[in-house]
């Protein structure tokens, strides 16, 4: 389906707002890049700074409707190699789809700009990952797949470092590779520390850990 001029004008504009940032993105400049003139452009966006707000709402949307949030979670996993390939697919997707890798360059430009922008950062950077996967480690302990611990802490110990391997991707690009088999190794040490392991789980998980 061909996009619409609106959707086509955001999709420049985020090109151009990951690359050069809020303030050194030229209206003019990004017109000519799909071939409008600037008043043609201002009859579908008064601003530059609606465009912008424009651009914050579809990234949100987009990223929750892919990857989840605190108020749209995925499934709490029902077994321990479950938590490994939810996560794997969650590290997949923020490395490797564009519109989230220009979005997180984008808001790591402008969060010391913009005021909305550093919210956003704040709660996809930590908080948002944060408070999601607590409650999913509270749903899992509930199932006793999970020993009983602090879900929040669990939670914490558990997302910041995936989350610093996913930034290193942004910064060193060639490490990517290196990086994911990183997050998977964490993501395999932590549930065999925290795991609760039965018969049925021990022979799968533990033998895919010892790989």
């Amino acid at each position: 389906m061909a996009k619409g001029t609106k959707e086509r004008i955001l999709d420049a504009a985020l090109e151009m707002f990951s690359q050069y940032g809020f303030a050194g993105t030229n209206i003019r400049e990004l017109a000519g890049s799909l071939g409008m003139g600037k008043s043609s452009m201002y009859r579908h966006f008064e601003s530059k700074e609606e465009i912008w707000n424009a651009l914050l709402d579809e990234l949100v949307a987009y990223y929750e409707a892919r990857f989840g949030s605190p108020e749209h979670l995925p499934p709490v996993p029902n077994s321990l190699e479950e938590l490994v390939t939810m996560t794997m697919r969650m590290v997949d997707f923020t490395v490797h789809d564009e519109k989230i890798v220009k979005s997180r360059k984008l808001l790591s430009i402008e969060q010391f700009r913009d005021e909305r922008a550093r919210s956003l950062a704040t709660k996809h950077f930590l908080t948002g990952l944060t408070e999601m996967f607590t409650r999913l480690f509270a749903g899992m302990m509930d199932k006793g797949l999970l020993r009983r611990d602090d879900p929040a802490m669990l939670a914490f110990a558990y997302t910041a470092p995936i989350s610093a391997l996913i930034h290193l991707c942004d910064r060193e690009p060639e490490k990517t590779a290196e990086a994911i088999a990183q997050a998977e190794a964490f993501s395999r040490h932590f549930i065999k520390i925290y795991g609760v392991w039965n018969n049925e789980q021990s022979s799968v998980g533990r033998d895919q850990h010892a790989k």
